[in-house]
């Protein structure tokens, strides 16, 4: 079986500056991957560059066994990328079904599938009760879910998870990581940049540390938080 995703020596440069610096990484069905990092160290561009966002200037990124480096952002999609972004976006004048049906439609060409896929992506991120409200007056916690919800109508088989969990309370936290536990234990990849450390350690199978654009560290949660390179770098020295 080919990995789910698998990315090797990804090279990503904007002018003379080089953002992701000969970054490989695999993952694997029902796996998290966690990327961390401090500010600038490129988490966000290696996650643009593997979903289609930015050129790779250099490696290659395989998905399912597919060559997709050149491949664009919606081909991609098309192939089972899914992502949520940093900042959510929802049409806000729609209703929260009609957000997620825009992704639906994707798979499904006739509404009333597209409305059935729609509606179970509602029911697993907890919005069933909220299909017929503007997206408009949703909360930030509730924004974030719609948000992962548009990502799982597109049906992938890997979703991309950008910082999803950021500025959360402690009690929509710990419902967010109920989810993404739920969408692992379904059988889907992920691939998470976080800087929430406690989802990190408690979701993530292993763990990218990067820092310039470089890899500094690579494996379990509690092996990489603990190591002298990665608290320097990421963590703090105090």
């Amino acid at each position: 079986m080919p990995d789910a995703l698998k990315a090797d020596g990804i090279v990503v440069r904007f002018g003379g500056v080089v953002a992701v610096d000969h970054v490989s990484l695999r993952v694997a069905d029902s796996e998290i991957l966690g990327l961390i990092g401090p500010n600038g160290a490129g988490k966000t561009t290696l996650f643009n560059a593997l979903t289609g966002y930015v050129p790779v200037h250099e490696g290659q990124i395989s998905f399912a066994g597919q060559d997709v480096t050149k491949a664009p952002a919606y081909a991609r999609t098309r192939l089972g990328m899914g992502r949520t972004f940093q900042t959510e976006r929802p049409f806000e004048e729609l209703t929260v079904l009609e957000n997620v049906l825009i992704g639906a439609f994707l798979s499904e060409p006739r509404r009333k599938n597209a409305e059935d896929l729609a509606l179970k992506q509602l029911e697993i991120v907890g919005l069933g009760d909220r299909a017929h409200q503007p997206a408009m007056d949703l909360n930030l916690a509730r924004r974030r879910r719609l948000e992962l919800a548009r990502a799982l109508a597109l049906r992938p088989k890997v979703l991309f998870l950008d910082e999803i969990m950021a500025g959360l309370n402690p009690p929509a936290l710990r419902e967010m990581i109920g989810l993404v536990h739920g969408l692992k234990n379904s059988g889907m990849a992920i691939v998470m940049v976080e800087h929430i450390m406690e989802a990190i350690i408690e979701l993530s199978d292993h763990v990218i540390v990067l820092a310039s654009g470089a890899r500094i560290a690579e494996g379990t949660p509690q092996a990489v938080t603990s190591d002298p390179q990665v608290i320097e770098a990421y963590l703090g020295t105090e």
